[in-house]
């Protein structure tokens, strides 16, 4: 096959089903990423829009849905109580890790579907009562990979599953951002282990690696081997300011990652096979942009070679059409728990100073 006949056109919302409905969704958590990405990206989406806002803080709700023109503001206890159930179909939930259940056990119980922002809890076991809750109540659960609805890790996927790579032998994936500069605050959730979870970096970065190499070569880790360490006070209660992991996929692939919450901004995953090599760069944090290179050649596609699309927009497009179709969820809870029993393993390993396999 030439190289140039591997690249076809990208079928836009490849993974759309239904283009009729509206999914109303009620906003748990309103940190700075549900209001300055969460709630922007619904106002530009085509299946859902925000209709219920709620937060520790009745001024802030009101205030925000005064802002953003959504019909509720409510407190977390009034969410509880069932306040304004009545005006949304499904449940995004964007707390801090380690309250990701209980928003999420509520909205099983009121028959919402429920929409988890990644790491779906601080632990395997608390991932694994939202993964029941919702079960039990038969109602649908996804956890917010937004890498999976971006046309470039979908292209890549595309290009993966034609053989592009021959057979796959190596990943390399990385994540890093200075966390404090971003969030001036020593004491933000994220540097306390008991509402992060096992750790920082690996939780909030290295998952990016984990997940979108397991969504472009269907492949999961069978051991790992981990490297941590913290040095700035402000990390003292969670072991990896900085991380490096190995791991051995399915079929003997290996990948290697690092991730830090104190180094220069970089994120890039490179996958290489017998034959090709696909890059992301940057990866996960705006425009991702895709290279595929077969010997000598690079192609290089840019996000705006797909057409300009926000990938938050995406996702929350993504599950109300899976709601409105009824078509399996992908990322589904039992996708995300694999992630955390993964990430558990990883520090275990590091802590341990051994090889974990796993299950």
């Amino acid at each position: 096959m030439a190289f140039t006949d591997w690249f076809t056109e990208y079928a836009e919302r490849d993974w759309q089903q239904s283009t009729e409905g509206t999914v109303r969704y009620a906003l748990v958590g309103l940190g700075w990423w549900t209001t300055d990405v969460a709630l922007p990206a619904l106002e530009a989406a085509e299946l859902c829009e925000a209709k219920v806002l709620v937060s520790s803080s009745a001024e802030k709700a009101g205030r925000l849905a005064d802002e953003h023109g959504v019909d509720h503001g409510i407190t977390y206890e009034e969410y509880h109580d069932g306040a304004a159930a009545d005006a949304y179909d499904a449940v995004y939930v964007a707390t801090p890790n380690a309250y990701h259940l209980e928003y999420a056990e509520t909205a099983a119980e009121l028959g919402k579907g429920v929409l988890c922002e990644k790491p779906m809890e601080a632990s395997v076991e608390r991932a694994e009562r939202i993964v029941d809750a919702c079960e039990d109540a038969g109602v649908p659960l996804m956890v917010a990979y937004r890498m999976q609805t971006d046309p470039a890790v979908r292209q890549a996927r595309e290009l993966v599953e034609d053989g592009f790579l021959g057979e796959p032998v190596q990943v390399y994936g990385n994540n890093s951002q200075p966390l404090l500069e971003m969030i001036p605050d020593e004491n933000q959730w994220r540097l306390d282990p008991d509402l992060t979870g096992y750790g920082t970096s690996v939780m909030d970065l290295g998952i990016y690696s984990i997940n979108t190499t397991r969504y472009l070569l269907r492949r999961d880790p069978v051991a790992v081997e981990a490297r941590m360490s913290s040095h700035h006070d402000a990390f003292d209660a969670v072991p990896d300011e900085r991380s490096s992991f190995l791991a051995v996929l399915e079929g003997d692939v290996q990948l290697v990652s690092t991730a830090s919450q104190r180094a220069h901004t970089d994120t890039q995953l490179k996958i290489t096979g017998t034959d090709g090599q696909l890059e992301l760069r940057p990866a996960f944090h705006g425009e991702c942009t895709l290279y595929a290179s077969d010997g000598d050649l690079t192609v290089e596609l840019s996000h705006d070679s797909f057409g300009a699309v926000e990938e938050t927009t995406e996702e929350f497009d993504y599950f109300a059409d899976r709601l409105l179709s009824e078509a399996r969820i992908y990322p589904d809870g039992e996708h995300g728990l694999t992630d955390m029993r993964i990430i558990e393993a990883i520090h275990r390993a590091a802590d341990e100073e051994t090889a974990i396999e796993l299950d």
